[in-house]
C-alpha cells in the first residue's frame, strides 16, 4: 500500500486506507497514493478522491445589516455534532448546483423555502473531507423542527451560542457574517 500504515489513518479517507484490491479487476495491492488516489497497473484503472462539497445557508430575517436581525440556528439531531447548534446544510448531490443544494437542505432540515442573498464564504482545511460553501439566505416562512433539527431558534449577533456550536466552520461562518466580511 505504498508505505501507508492504516493505523496512522486519522479518518481522511478510510475507504482508501482499507483498499487491498483494484475495484475494477481485483488485482491485489494496487498502487495507492494515500489519501488522494489509487492506480492499478494490471488494468489501468485510476480513482481520484476529492473533498465532498457541502452547501449551507445561514438564515437571517429582514435586512441582514440591521442591528438585531434574527439569525436562525438549529440544534442537530444526529452526529456528528448531535445536540449542538449550526445552520442548515448538507452534501451537494450530482445533478444539483451548490445553490440548489443549499435551498434543498433548508427545506429538508427546517421546512422553509429560502431566498439566497449572497455568499458568506468557502471553508476547508486539509484534514477535513469536505469543502463547505455558506450562503446568507432569507427564510420565506418560519423555520420548524424536524428529526435533523430537534430545536430551532432565532438569535441576535449578541446572543449566538458560541460555546455550543457544532463545527469549527459553523463558528467561522457566523463570525464572518456578523463581522460583515467574506470568509474562507
Amino acid at each position: 500500500m505504498s508505505g501507508h500504515n492504516p493505523s496512522d489513518d486519522h479518518g481522511l479517507n478510510p475507504a482508501l486506507a482499507a483498499t487491498r484490491f483494484c475495484p475494477r479487476c481485483g488485482t491485489a495491492e494496487p498502487r495507492v497514493a494515500y489519501p488522494r488516489s489509487l492506480h492499478c497497473d494490471a488494468c489501468g484503472h485510476q480513482s481520484y478522491f476529492n473533498p465532498k462539497p457541502v452547501a449551507a445557508t445561514i438564515l437571517r430575517e429582514g435586512s441582514g445589516d440591521a442591528p438585531g436581525a434574527p439569525i436562525w440556528l438549529l440544534r442537530r439531531g444526529f452526529d456528528p455534532g448531535a445536540g449542538l447548534w449550526t445552520f442548515p446544510g448538507g452534501f451537494v448531490d450530482l445533478g444539483e448546483s451548490v445553490e440548489d443544494a443549499a435551498r434543498r437542505e433548508a427545506r429538508e432540515e427546517v421546512g422553509v423555502e429560502v431566498d439566497i442573498v449572497g455568499l458568506i464564504g468557502v471553508y476547508s482545511r486539509p484534514e477535513d473531507r469536505v469543502v463547505l460553501v455558506v450562503f446568507e439566505a432569507r427564510p420565506l416562512g418560519t423555520p420548524q423542527t424536524s428529526p435533523e433539527a430537534t430545536e430551532v431558534a432565532p438569535f441576535t449577533a449578541a446572543t449566538l451560542p458560541w460555546e455550543d456550536l457544532a463545527f469549527w466552520s459553523t463558528t467561522q461562518a457566523l463570525r464572518d457574517l456578523v463581522a460583515g466580511r467574506p470568509g474562507g
